[in-house]
């Protein structure tokens, strides 16, 4: 079973800049790429990481 990882109200905001109709599929992939790197919280700094890292891996 997935470990489930918490949001802080920082990094709750930033997903709310994400357009609503790709938002849940952005926090799935914000929340693997948190466990993936043992974090158990997404904050601010971890959901810009995530980004970045989606950012270099679409090709």
């Amino acid at each position: 079973m997935a470990e489930s990882v918490q949001w802080v109200a920082e990094a709750e905001a930033l997903l709310k800049e994400i357009p609503f109709f790709v938002r849940p599929a952005a926090r799935k992939k914000i929340e693997k790429y948190a466990r993936e790197q043992g974090f158990s919280e997404i904050t601010e700094a971890v959901y810009r990481q995530a980004k970045a890292q989606f950012g270099r891996k679409q090709s």
